[in-house]
């Protein structure tokens, strides 16, 4: 099961697949967790686990049916951290937010 079996659809937009060639040596792997944002305590687990290279998909729904207040402070405090660190963070209008440490960029076309 791939990232794009977890993910939905739209979040990829229009794609095109690429082989790549194997490469002998062994390559550090990056890591992409899918997380739900339940409340505030959330974001900060999020940040170390960015600051370890991980790349963040959050699920937020739950979070906004619950308690919206809640669920804009913890963005908020997202945005901070992100901004602190040089992290990259784009919501999406199905409800994810996508984290991305320092070395990864998220295209926006």
């Amino acid at each position: 099961m791939g990232l794009r079996d977890l993910l939905p659809e739209s979040l990829f937009g229009k794609h095109e697949t690429v082989e790549l060639p194997e490469e002998e040596e062994q390559m550090d792997r990056v890591h992409v967790r899918v997380e739900n944002l339940t409340n505030m305590a959330d974001v900060d687990r999020f940040e170390k686990l960015l600051r370890e290279g991980n790349i963040l998909c959050l699920k937020t729904k739950q979070l906004q049916r619950q308690d919206l207040g809640q669920f804009q402070l913890a963005v908020q405090k997202l945005k901070r951290v992100s901004h602190n660190y040089g992290f990259d963070l784009v919501g999406t209008e199905d409800g994810y937010l996508v984290v991305t440490p320092k070395f990864a960029r998220i295209s926006r076309e």
